[in-house]
């Protein structure tokens, strides 16, 4: 089983007023209807469109509904920018009930960073959300609407244990549109891996990678408790271990748009999580690695 370790540092938040507060746990019980994460390695440049257009979406929902309640959480990783400088302006200006930065000593990875929020939140439902904004924040009424079917269902035949499920944002009804713009070679790269995924570890989800992602607070729990990966394959072992868990997961199309800046370099990103699927599935079938 993996352990989180945190720095020291990583311990605390900083709040609107500058004074430093010990975060919270995923073990705690939630006090927010929803938490988002959004794991951010030098996006002072993207940061800053996400989070008015997903701001601007949660309170005017708030207005709507006073009972409704969020949090959102920046975890800066290790970024070499002023990331975590133009995540605070967020904090000070909406408080930091509403808006946390955590700042990673190191930069761990996405699924690193991702972890470390998830086990920072307080939220009922735990949203993944990248800090590029491609996908609309708006599709998150889509992708809770599963996630209530998925937690309340009859038709599943699997008993639901604490209301757990995932469900995944998905840009799979994309893909003849994007194979059209794309090289072959990344075609191929693409195409490659989702063999892989396919082959090694998840054939219920089409698309794995799309960073949109809800998870209740149950599934979160379990599934990043026992999460080994840290880099870009996070979201593969992520669904392997809700597969091996019975954990429902459903996948939901949502509107995205590539956006300029992505951290992924093709051919070393490609070849590195082709690794780390082979690693997946090799460790939990020789017992290298543990579910609980």
């Amino acid at each position: 089983m993996p352990t989180l370790h945190r720095h020291e540092e990583e311990k605390f938040f900083v709040n609107a007023e500058g004074r430093k507060e010990s975060v919270p746990s995923i073990h705690d019980p939630p006090t927010k209807e929803l938490s988002v994460v959004v794991p951010s390695y030098n996006e002072e440049d993207r940061l800053p469109l996400m989070m008015d257009e997903a701001l601007d979406y949660l309170e005017k929902r708030q207005k709507r509904d006073p009972s409704f309640t969020y949090e959102v959480i920046v975890v800066d990783d290790g970024s070499k920018d002023q990331t975590t400088k133009v995540a605070m302006k967020y904090c000070k200006k909406y408080g930091s009930d509403k808006v946390r930065v955590l700042s990673l000593v190191k930069n761990r990875g996405k699924g690193g960073a991702v972890r470390m929020g998830v086990f920072s939140s307080r939220g009922k439902k735990i949203l993944m959300a990248d800090a590029d904004g491609a996908t609309k924040f708006a599709d998150i009424e889509k992708v809770e609407e599963e996630n209530v079917r998925l937690s309340n269902s009859s038709l599943i035949c699997i008993p639901v244990q604490n209301q757990m499920a995932i469900s995944c944002g998905s840009r799979a009804h994309l893909e003849k549109d994007s194979i059209a713009k794309r090289s072959y070679f990344r075609t191929l790269l693409m195409y490659g891996f989702h063999f892989l995924v396919w082959f090694l570890c998840v054939k219920e989800i089409r698309d794995t990678q799309c960073g949109f992602k809800l998870l209740t607070r149950e599934a979160a729990s379990r599934t990043f408790s026992t999460l080994h990966i840290e880099r870009w394959a996070f979201d593969v072992e992520l669904l392997y271990i809700a597969q091996c868990l019975r954990i429902p997961i459903a996948e939901v199309a949502v509107n995205w748009t590539e956006i300029e800046g992505s951290k992924l370099v093709p051919f070393w990103s490609w070849l590195q999580m082709g690794r780390d699927l082979l690693f997946i599935r090799l460790r939990y079938m020789t017992g290298a690695w543990q579910l609980e």
